[in-house]
């Protein structure tokens, strides 16, 4: 098997207007690495506190920049499990080892979007908004995707 590691620092060049802030995180056991990219500063990141049972089960917190991008690395494929529930319009990503809860992909979608979890990012504690609390039972699955390609962002999954 082969091992993917991302070093990240949660900082970006100040000279630079467009640069980067990088996240890296991930699940426990490591199987599952992320890195968030953005210009945005954590603080200015809207967290999203979906109300269905899966993520409040969870503890879940989203963020998503539609101008930024995440990368999914996966050192074991067998060990992720692709969960799918409800309208059935995304993976949600856990590690089959540890349990993590790491991302959400679109899974009907010829350009992949995704939300990253910030409990699974090595420097959570940055993203200091207060949740917000959205409720998506009423929408329609048309309603759903175009929201989903409106406000996550572009994701590729190695």
């Amino acid at each position: 098997m082969r091992r993917k590691y991302f070093l990240v620092e949660a900082t970006a060049d100040p000279d630079k207007d467009d640069a980067m802030n990088e996240h890296g995180g991930g699940c426990h056991c490591g199987n599952i690495r992320l890195r968030f990219s953005t210009e945005l500063d954590p603080s200015q990141i809207e967290v999203r506190a979906c109300q269905c049972d899966f993520c409040i089960k969870h503890g879940s917190r989203a963020i998503a920049d539609p101008d930024g991008r995440l990368i999914v690395a996966v050192e074991d494929e067998a060990r992720l499990h692709r969960y799918r529930f409800g309208l059935r319009t995304a993976d949600y990503l856990i590690c089959r080892d540890c349990g993590v809860y790491v991302a959400a992909v679109t899974s009907d979608d010829r350009k992949p979007r995704a939300i990253v979890i910030v409990n699974a990012l090595d420097d959570r504690s940055l993203f200091v908004c207060e949740p917000v609390a959205v409720d998506y039972d009423a929408e329609s699955r048309e309603g759903r995707v175009a929201r989903r390609r409106a406000r996550w962002m572009p994701v590729e999954i190695l």
